[in-house]
């Protein structure tokens, strides 16, 4: 699978996930299915970390997009503005500053734990989407990347599978999402500016339409 095809597979999940969250709380499938797109888009952060020609605009577009998430964020979800949980794009912000703190021989900074500490409780005590669980993700894509192929999708489930014990049972599902990241050819796909900024004005946009559909 390219990178595009596995963007819109996060996509498309992470839409039907939250379809299911606002509309059919009650259908747990939505949710199951849901659980592919965070995981994926983890991994998607790590490889665009590694071929990004300018980290701080990638970090910028993150961090811009946070912030135009927020309201829309906060309105699908709970009805209305407020601080009690941040958007993903604050989860991803950390998780890639992090990276590049740990991957910047400048900085030097030797101890990776500590970095992924203090992010995780960044995350958490902001209350972004996932808190520490998705620093830790991003952390073991970025550790593991060039790992012999077994190995790394050992250690990805194992780890994966005991930080989200912290999330309830349902949230083990994410490792379904391992499966499509395992047939990842490193191909980039089909791409251009207005592709790559489609994919993330669609977050904001759906939970718009989302609130919408749901209050009138």
């Amino acid at each position: 699978m390219s990178s595009l095809a596995l963007k819109l597979t996060a996509l498309f999940t992470m839409i039907i996930d939250h379809y299911g969250a606002i509309f059919q709380s009650d259908i747990i499938t939505y949710r199951i299915i849901g659980r592919l797109a965070f995981p994926i888009y983890c991994f998607l952060l790590v490889e665009g970390y590694f071929h990004t020609s300018n980290i701080k605009k990638y970090a910028a577009r993150l961090l811009i997009f946070a912030f135009i998430s927020e309201i829309p964020f906060d309105l699908a979800f709970y009805g209305e503005i407020g601080f009690e949980h941040q958007n993903i794009f604050f989860t991803l912000f950390i998780g890639l500053t992090a990276v590049y703190i740990i991957d910047n021989k400048k900085i030097n900074v030797n101890n990776n734990a500590l970095i992924v500490f203090a992010a995780s409780v960044l995350a958490s005590l902001l209350r972004t989407d996932y808190q520490f669980i998705g620093i830790i993700y991003i952390f073991i894509f970025y550790s593991m990347r060039n790992q012999p192929k077994n190995k790394k999708f050992t250690v990805l489930a194992l780890i994966m599978s005991v930080v989200n014990i912290a999330a309830g049972w349902l949230q083990e599902f994410s490792l379904l999402a391992l499966v499509p990241i395992y047939y990842y050819n490193n191909k980039q796909g089909r791409k251009n500016k207005i592709l790559q900024i489609s994919f993330y004005i669609a977050y904001p946009l759906h939970l718009m339409i989302f609130y919408l559909i749901n209050t009138y």
